[in-house]
């Protein structure tokens, strides 16, 4: 019996993909706990059109994802931070991410969530970082952070 796959079902198939398996198998469990549908016409083309639409979108956000880069990597945007430091121009604690990601709101109108900032450690020092960022898979960016002292 032809079935398409609601859920990844281990050692069977994965969400999406239409296979052959015993009749027994799948309508006494595939089908009694959701897991798989029976791939009628009807069907088939329903998951046709979900996978287009789920191309579309994937699409759709890269587009998104790549002009957001072309705002963030613009010259002009350069995220000041303001923090405490010392003399030699070592900070009293450091800027993370989250600094990051809530001054380039405030600056830019420019929302990245400070997960996708790839710093492993917070900024301690002074002066000009470039930071990282993984906006999408296939798209990166890298912001200018400048470190100021808080007068």
């Amino acid at each position: 019996m032809k079935v398409i796959f609601l859920k990844d079902v281990r050692g069977k198939g994965k969400k999406g993909e239409v296979k052959n398996v015993a009749t027994g198998y799948a309508q006494n469990f595939l089908i009694k706990n959701n897991e798989a549908i029976e791939a009628t016409k009807a069907n088939i083309a329903k998951l046709k059109a979900e996978q287009n639409r789920e191309a579309k979108d994937y699409e759709a956000e890269k587009a998104e994802a790549k002009v957001l880069k072309g705002e963030i990597e613009n010259d002009k945007t350069v995220v000041e931070v303001l923090a405490k430091s010392g003399a030699d121009g070592r900070l009293f604690g450091s800027v993370t991410t989250k600094k990051i990601a809530d001054e380039l709101s405030k600056q830019y109108d420019i929302k990245v969530d400070k997960h996708k900032m790839e710093l492993t450690d917070g900024i301690k020092s002074l002066g000009y970082i470039n930071v990282p960022i993984k906006l999408f898979e296939g798209v990166e960016a890298t912001i200018r952070v400048h470190v100021a002292e808080k007068k």
